[in-house]
């Protein structure tokens, strides 16, 4: 029986956009099961007293710049967005209510956000903006925005949230391989090397 992974993730983090574009055909090659986990990593933050990297000055100049090495490292299309941070409350409760509602549309919708995101480097702060990249990407704006503002979509979102702090997590990406937790991005070696491993 194959392993599973959980993928604990927010669109406004650059570093989870990295592991996006690498998670899926690691998880494929494995012959793992991907469990998606939106959640609002700005509740995480504030329930655990984490903060983002750019709130500490050196750490902030610096981690760009990490960032961008990794996504050359393995031909990801990355650019740090101008207008970061982003608020991505309704954004990932769209994210939400398409995997409840319209799960085949879940994924189409994360690579237009991310992509939007952290390759074009989109004003996603803009409520014009974000209905253009969505138009463009085959979705109906208003149909979303009123998903998000669905009360069960916004509960869902809160319960993922607090399930992910009340498992240990504190930033993303975190991922969760047969239970075991991994954080960042750049931890992507370790959880292939735990989806390779021999079944204890």
């Amino acid at each position: 029986m194959g392993r599973t992974v959980e993928f604990f993730f927010d669109l406004g983090s650059p570093a989870a956009y990295l592991a996006f574009r690498r998670l899926p055909a690691l998880c494929a090659a494995a012959g793992a099961t991907l469990h998606w986990r939106p959640m609002l990593l700005g509740g995480v933050f504030q329930a655990t007293g984490n903060q983002s990297p750019v709130n500490v000055p050196a750490k902030g100049a610096y981690i760009f710049t990490d960032l961008q090495r990794f996504a050359r490292r393995h031909d990801i299309p990355f650019r740090r967005n101008p207008h970061f941070p982003i608020n991505t409350l309704t954004l990932m409760r769209m994210a939400t209510g398409l995997q409840v509602r319209e799960p085949q549309r879940f994924l189409p919708y994360l690579d237009a956000m991310y992509r939007a995101i952290w390759a074009d480097g989109l004003d996603m702060n803009d409520p014009a903006v974000v209905a253009g990249v969505l138009q463009r990407a085959g979705f109906d704006p208003d149909a979303l925005l009123a998903l998000a503002g669905d009360p069960e979509v916004k509960q869902r979102l809160k319960d993922d949230t607090q399930e992910a702090v009340a498992r240990g997590v504190f930033g993303a990406p975190t991922f969760f391989v047969d239970g075991e937790m991994y954080w960042g991005q750049d931890r992507l070696d370790f959880v292939k090397e735990a989806l390779e491993a021999d079944t204890p």
